[in-house]
């Protein structure tokens, strides 16, 4: 599907409006990771991620089975 000039135009627009808004989305995150650290230096509810392949994990929900076609 080939874009309109006018498309092209309004697409490059917007990129450039995330270029331009890029750098204040980034430091707000990092301003709001900052407090968070402050407001609780440690999450007591973390739990890291583990691998799906360990069989010492179970999973949270069980997996569900295919169904099976009547023969």
């Amino acid at each position: 599907m080939y874009l309109t000039p006018e498309q092209r135009r309004r697409r490059q627009r917007f990129e450039q409006l995330i270029g331009l808004a890029a750098p204040l989305l980034d430091a707000l995150l990092w301003v709001g990771e900052k407090i968070s650290r402050l407001a609780e230096p440690e999450d007591v509810e973390y739990y890291p991620p583990q691998p799906l392949d360990d069989p010492k994990v179970t999973p949270l929900r069980p997996r569900r089975r295919a169904r099976q076609s009547p023969a």
